[in-house]
């Protein structure tokens, strides 16, 4: 392992150890199946550290990921309400309205929390996180304290660092030849903060999504009439589904209400619906 890279991580091991001996009870560890908290779990454990590793299911997680957390020996902490049953409850989520990561993450379980964030994942990240600890405010008098022990790692970093230890990933970072690639993200599917081309090529690899969200959406036109969702889709569903999922910040091309959206969404991704 490089020098530098080795300095990172006995940097992390001590903020680890320095914010668990100031703290008297056990530390949560924010477990997202991704690589980067395969990282923080591996640094906990080699801090000594008393924590409680914990992944929120949101019960559209990529493929192969629950049980990836399961086999590193994490908690799995399932959901009061699905994701479908929220999207039949409030329309479907978009940049503006992420409602889903409220519900489903974001949400506060004890009052330190090691979270894998890192600065060069995005320019908003790196402007947003600027110390290694930073408080986190969840509603009225509820927050809670980040630890970010590999805030200034790079991808090469943690690529090199899990190869080192030996530690396997979960299945979406690995190729049909089993290659790994660091540089993919891990995320719900069709989530609506990924690009236009990421989100059609999960919903064209799992169509059973686009029935999901199908039934959701006419679940939510149902027992909203007069919602403003409604009303600018003409009653369809699909129509509502569509403008969504294709949307990338410029209008949709076409005659968007004269058109017969099921027939070009089974077209597209090749599902009955």
């Amino acid at each position: 392992m490089r020098p530098e890279l080795q300095k990172k991580v006995d940097a992390a091991i001590r903020l680890l150890r320095t914010m668990s001996n100031a703290y008297s009870d056990v530390i949560e560890v924010a477990y997202s199946g991704g690589k980067d908290s395969d990282v923080i779990l591996q640094l906990a454990k080699e801090a000594g550290i008393q924590y409680r590793a914990i992944y929120k299911s949101t019960t559209i997680d990529p493929p192969g990921t629950i049980k990836h957390a399961e086999q590193m020996g994490v908690e799995i902490l399932r959901p009061k309400q699905t994701f479908a049953q929220l999207v039949a409850k409030k329309g479907m989520p978009n940049r503006q309205r992420r409602f889903c990561c409220d519900v489903l993450k974001e949400f506060k379980i004890m009052d330190k929390v090691v979270v894998g964030v890192r600065r060069e994942e995005s320019p908003k990240r790196a402007e947003r996180y600027k110390e290694p600890t930073v408080c986190r405010v969840y509603g009225e008098d509820c927050q809670t304290e980040q630890i970010l022990p590999i805030l200034e790692w790079t991808t090469l970093d943690v690529a090199e660092f899990l190869q080192d230890r030996k530690i396997k990933c979960a299945p979406m970072y690995y190729d049909e030849h089993g290659q790994f690639h660091p540089e993919r993200r891990l995320g719900c599917l069709g989530c609506p903060l990924a690009s236009k081309e990421h989100r059609l090529a999960e919903f064209s690899t799992y169509p059973g999504m686009v029935k999901l969200y199908i039934k959701a959406c006419k679940k939510f036109f149902a027992t909203h009439p007069n919602s403003k969702a409604v009303k600018d889709n003409n009653q369809d569903p699909y129509a509502y589904f569509a403008r969504n999922v294709f949307y990338d910040g410029k209008p949709i091309t076409g005659d968007l209400f004269n058109t017969d959206w099921k027939k070009a969404l089974q077209r597209y991704f090749g599902v009955t619906l």
